[in-house]
C-alpha cells in the first residue's frame, strides 16, 4: 500500500474521522469497507463527495477514512471536513472554492448536557399542583 499524500482529521458532533489521500482512481473506503456499503443513504454519500466534486478531483485520489463515534450523519460530516482539509493541504489554491461552499468550517453544534432535576437538557417533569 503506498504512503499517504496527506492525513487529516475531521470532526462533527461526537464523530472523529482520520482521512488519508493516496494517488489513485477515486476509490473511497471507510473503515476498510467500500464507501457505498458503509453509507447506504445517498444523501450521506453525496455529502461526503461534495468537496471532491466541487474541486474536480473525484477521479484523482483514493480516499481511506477511519471513523469512530457518533452516528451515521455525524460520521459523514466528519469525513467531509477531513476530505476538504486534505484537498487544502494538497493544493492551497482550492481554498476560495472550498471556503465559499462552507466546507472548511467545523460544525461545532453538539448535544447539550443533561441538568440535574430534569429528564433531559431542558425537559422538566410534569408539574403537579396537588
Amino acid at each position: 500500500m503506498p504512503v499517504p499524500l496527506t492525513q487529516t482529521t475531521g470532526r462533527r458532533k461526537r464523530a472523529v474521522a482520520r482521512v488519508r489521500f493516496r494517488e489513485g482512481s477515486g476509490n473511497i473506503a471507510v473503515n476498510g469497507r467500500p464507501f457505498d456499503e458503509y453509507f447506504t443513504s445517498s444523501v450521506h454519500r453525496m455529502n461526503i463527495t461534495e468537496p471532491l466534486r466541487l474541486t474536480g478531483t473525484s477521479e484523482a485520489y483514493d480516499v481511506d477514512a477511519t471513523v469512530d463515534g457518533g452516528g451515521v450523519a455525524g460520521q459523514a460530516g466528519a469525513i467531509r471536513l477531513g476530505i476538504a482539509r486534505s484537498l487544502l493541504v494538497l493544493d492551497s489554491e482550492m481554498r476560495p472554492a472550498l471556503k465559499s461552499a462552507g466546507l472548511l468550517h467545523r460544525d461545532a453544534r453538539i448535544k447539550e448536557s443533561k441538568k440535574y432535576g430534569l429528564k433531559k437538557a431542558r425537559k422538566a417533569p410534569q408539574y403537579s399542583k396537588r
